[in-house]
Order: structure tokens, then C-alpha cells, then sequence
């Protein structure tokens, strides 16, 4: 998304050459096998645990945060797999979203129109919204150290299920028709 902003905004003209569907496409494929080759390193990884605590994951689910506070042997692996893929396909990638969107807002802000910067503005600030929640929660929920298994759930609850739940929402609210009705909603307005 930052990246198709990042084209929209500052290659307007350049738009179909660079994000034609063929690119689209090798996008796609690309992400999705090394999001396969990375699950699959991961799972060779966790073969090699052994329990030695119980083997019950207190989480809605097994990621491996949980999987290592029930293995005593084999983490070590995993632990060095886990830096490289924070910096890979955490740093790396929140990095360049950061860069891209300072480079969108430097050319927003010389649009010389007041109504074309507030458009410009406009397309990137539910992306940014969602980046931040997504990105928030998740720093929240793996750098803070586990205090309690009751935290770690509510942290994963709201990675795992409000960031998705409320991201139509958000995009949703780029359409007037909808900031309309909903700020009449807010002044105590019905609309049938």
C-alpha cells in the first residue's frame, strides 16, 4: 500500500507502467514464497524442540513467542531465525514505508492547490492508521516483556483480531457518504 501511494503520489504518470498487473502479479508471488520458505523454516526449527514444561499454550494461537515459553532445548535456533526475520520482514519493510511516506508528504506539501494537498492527504491517512495500529500492538505485544499470560492474550487479541476488524472501518471512512452519516449519527441525527 505505501509503495502504490508512494507511485500515485509521486509518479502519477508512471502509475500503470510501474504497478501493471504483471508486476502486480510477481508481487505477489514473491511475497507469498518467502512468506511459505519462512513459515517452512520455522516449522523445520520447532521440530527439533523438545517440552520440558507443560505443553499447554496459554494464546488463541501458536506463534512462536508462546511455543518457546514451553520448550527448555532447541530455542537457540529459533532465536537467531526470530532476529533475522525482525529485520527482514519488520525493520526492513516498516523502513521503507516510512521512508516512502516522508518522500509522499514532502511532494504533497509543494502542491500548490489547498484542495489537491487535503486529497493527497486524504488517500494516506487510513493507510498510516492502520500501519500504526498494526505496528503498535505488535511492537506492544513482542517487545514488552511478559508480565502475565492475561496481557500477552489481550496484546495478541487486538494484533491478531481488532487491527483486521477495524481496518474496513477505517477505509470505509475515506467515502463522504459515510463521514456524513456518521457524524449524524454523532450530533443525534437519524437517517433511515
Amino acid at each position: 500500500m505505501a509503495y502504490d501511494r508512494y507511485v500515485a503520489i509521486c509518479l502519477p504518470l508512471h502509475y500503470h507502467q510501474i504497478l501493471s498487473r504483471k508486476n502486480c502479479i510477481l508481487i505477489i508471488i514473491g511475497i507469498w514464497t518467502i512468506s511459505f520458505l519462512n513459515s517452512l523454516l520455522y516449522v523445520t526449527s520447532v521440530l527439533d524442540m523438545s517440552s520440558c514444561h507443560s505443553n499447554l499454550i496459554h494464546q488463541f494461537f501458536c506463534d512462536i513467542k508462546s511455543l518457546t515459553k514451553t520448550t527448555c532445548t532447541g530455542t537457540e535456533i529459533v532465536l537467531i531465525i526470530t532476529g533475522v526475520e525482525i529485520l527482514l520482514f519488520v525493520f526492513l519493510p516498516l523502513m521503507c514505508t516510512i521512508i516512502s511516506y516522508f518522500t509522499i508528504f514532502f511532494v504533497i506539501l509543494k502542491i500548490k492547490s489547498r484542495e489537491n494537498r487535503r486529497k493527497a492527504f486524504s488517500t494516506c491517512s487510513s493507510h498510516i492508521t492502520v500501519i500504526s495500529i498494526y505496528y503498535g500492538t505488535s511492537l506492544i505485544d513482542y517487545m514488552i516483556p511478559s508480565y502475565s499470560d492475561v496481557l500477552d492474550v489481550a496484546f495478541a487479541v487486538v494484533y491478531t483480531t481488532i487491527t483486521p476488524v477495524i481496518n474496513p472501518i477505517i477505509y470505509s471512512l475515506q467515502n463522504s457518504n459515510i463521514k456524513t452519516a456518521l457524524l449524524g449519527v454523532i450530533k443525534g441525527r437519524h437517517f433511515l
